[in-house]
């Protein structure tokens, strides 16, 4: 049996999975946690993935890994291959305005005819802006730009900082996939390459890449194919806490994790995913090209050489976080008390807005209760209104997906908070529509591990899925209601 892992590296933890990589059987599997924050030290990440491969009984008998990563973060080195800050991750919004501006410079048609989107706080290039702007001397100290999935694949393939690394900081080596490129508004999804133009347009330097040359410029990661490898270990590599990835191990491209979650689902044309993390998503697989100048629908790549239009909110289960811990009770808990009170909470209305907002465009936006009486003004109304309100946003999401042209046949619901009892009805009442349920499990982790398998064979292995299904039970006056909230 030839077996493959599998990484997810996501903003709460790193989780790997081994599998058989011919039918994608789970073998083993280890986790570890990252430090909470939207700016975090890279170093956590790596010291997670070898206590997480270390969990997962080490890489001895592994033949082929690929990492996918939390898309986004802002990773930037200098020339000796040290992180110059602590990376900005995709939920920190302080480069709200610097997104705003780079709008403005360049229009959204522009932006959405070049990258495929319209700049907004969660991505790469409006994070750069905010380092030129807010941090000039860090600035021009970055002789590198990563992201999160990128720098550990370079870190696992044996670069690093000077003297703390067996091949040292060859920035050149850096690479990634389109997947993750496709997330930084600088890369072009539709020619699948870079667009230096923008890149230095978000960050007031030029790009260097393996066809400019270019000594005085930032290196970016080089694509690579889907099922390319990144490398094949010439030496053993020694991971933090005394994990060891051999000589011989094959590392695949990797993925950003909405792709990783693409990959692992095996989504077709006519699948849609909505993902309940910490944030949510709503995406599908297509191979039409996309355009939606309101930025609501960003148009990334998938992890596979197709498009993978997206949705993206910043609450998600953090909303049930939240209520949860004002109410005293853990998911299971609030759950149970939301299905005590009546389908639309008899008018108590939730806009989940905690942390800002990323679609819509709200990154200063609060959260809001509307509808409060005295019949509603009790814990399981108001638990009601949290897992109403959190699916009415990814409705939202859904809607604004298919009217970009992605077909939804098969509606699949993923994520920890899937699941919830709670989360399973409500879902069928505010979709709409039958709910897919996926069997548990870590998704992105084995997308990238069936990456890994595909850069190992040169095949993309099928690996089963079984799902549930919760029939449709249509309510849309709690849509209706949710939109006229938020309006």
């Amino acid at each position: 049996m030839t077996l493959v892992a599998g990484v997810d590296s996501s903003t709460q933890s790193c989780k790997v999975t081994i599998r058989d990589a011919d039918t994608g059987a789970v073998v083993r599997d280890g986790r570890a946690s990252h430090p909470d924050g939207t700016s975090v030290d890279p170093r956590h990440w790596w010291d997670a993935l070898g206590a997480a491969v270390a969990d997962a009984g080490g890489l001895d008998d592994v033949a082929g890994i690929a990492i996918a990563g939390q898309q986004h973060g802002m990773v930037v080195l200098d020339t000796d291959g040290r992180v110059v800050r602590d990376a900005l991750l995709w939920n920190d919004v302080r480069s709200a305005d610097a997104a705003a501006q780079m709008v403005e410079e360049l229009g959204r048609e522009a932006w959405v005819t070049r990258t495929g989107l319209v700049p907004v706080a969660s991505f790469t290039g409006t994070k750069l802006r905010w380092l030129r702007d807010a941090e000039p001397e860090n600035a021009h100290r970055v002789a590198a730009v990563a992201l999160p999935h990128d720098w550990l694949s370079w870190r696992l393939r044996g670069y690093g900082p000077a003297g703390e690394s067996p091949l040292g900081p060859d920035l050149d080596a850096l690479a990634t996939d389109g997947s993750d490129a496709s997330g930084t508004a600088y890369w072009d999804p539709a020619r699948r390459d870079y667009d230096p133009e923008l890149f230095e347009l978000a960050f007031g330097r030029r790009m260097r890449t393996a066809t400019t040359g270019d000594e005085d410029a930032v290196v970016v990661p080089r694509v690579v194919a889907p099922d390319e490898a990144m490398g094949t270990l010439s030496a053993d590599v020694t991971l933090p806490g005394g994990a060891v990835a051999r000589a011989g191990l094959v590392i695949g491209a990797g993925t950003g994790d909405n792709a990783g979650a693409a990959l692992g689902l095996g989504l077709a044309a006519g699948d849609v995913a909505v993902s309940l993390g910490t944030s949510g998503t709503v995406f599908g697989v297509t191979d039409t090209g996309l355009a939606d100048p309101s930025g609501t629908v960003a148009g990334f790549a998938d992890g596979t050489g197709s498009r993978l239009p997206i949705v993206t909110t910043l609450n998600a289960a953090r909303v049930l976080e939240v209520i949860g811990g004002l109410l005293g009770v853990d998911h299971g808990e609030l759950g149970r008390l939301a299905l005590e009170a009546p389908t639309g909470a008899d008018g108590l209305v939730l806009v989940p807005y905690f942390v800002g907002e990323r679609t819509p465009n709200r990154p200063d936006a609060t959260a809001s209760l509307l509808g409060m009486t005295p019949a509603t003004t009790d814990r399981e109304h108001l638990a009601r209104a949290a897992f109403e309100g959190m699916l009415c946003a990814l409705a939202d999401g859904l809607a604004a997906v298919e009217a970009s042209g992605v077909r939804v046949e098969r509606l699949l619901l993923i994520g920890g908070a899937a699941r919830n009892e709670a989360v399973r009805t409500i879902a069928a009442q505010v979709f709409g529509r039958d709910v897919h349920l996926p069997e548990p499990g870590e998704y992105v982790a084995a997308g990238a591990a069936r990456q890994a398998a595909w850069a190992l064979t040169g095949s993309l292995p099928t690996w089963e899925v079984a799902t549930t299904t919760v029939p449709a039970d249509p309510h849309p006056e709690v849509l209706e209601r949710y939109r006229a909230a938020v309006r």
